[in-house]
């Protein structure tokens, strides 16, 4: 008799409709430099996390603007990348190449306000035209007086 196994899969919770699935993440270790002694020799501690945003199920206005803020880290392909090394062990990289990534999505979530046009008040259209007076005045005091 075959036993199921039920695998937690844990996901990054993001905003409160937003979570990202651990098999949407692809994580890679490296070898990193700075501190850290002999051991950046022999152990791969720096996180280069990779997230597919063509694959995810992200909402398509969300992914728009996770391009535009990811700029240069999202390749080709469409995977964005980010690579933590700021720490010495794997596993504070691992969480802080997540927390970035979580952070991202959380800005790239928030949709930007509509701009909506207004007209400018009496009291500033009276203070533009007196400035346009002021202007003529004095341009017109730099032209040299004519002898008819």
């Amino acid at each position: 008799m075959q036993e199921q196994v039920d695998e937690a899969v844990s996901a990054i919770q993001v905003t409160r409709t937003i979570a990202i699935d651990d098999r949407d993440l692809d994580e890679r270790f490296v070898r990193a430099s700075g501190p850290g002694g002999q051991n950046v020799n022999k152990v791969a501690t720096a996180v280069e996390l990779r997230f597919d945003l063509d694959g995810s199920s992200l909402p398509d206005d969300v992914k728009a603007r996770l391009r535009t803020l990811a700029g240069s880290r999202v390749t080709a392909a469409g995977v964005l990348v980010i690579d933590s090394r700021e720490h010495r062990t794997q596993a504070q990289n691992r969480e802080a190449a997540r927390a970035r990534l979580a952070a991202l999505i959380s800005q790239a979530a928030v949709r930007p306000r509509t701009r909506r046009a207004s007209q400018p008040g009496r009291a500033e259209k009276e203070r533009r035209l007196t400035e346009k007076k002021h202007r003529a005045d004095v341009k017109s005091g730099r032209k040299p007086v004519g002898d008819d």
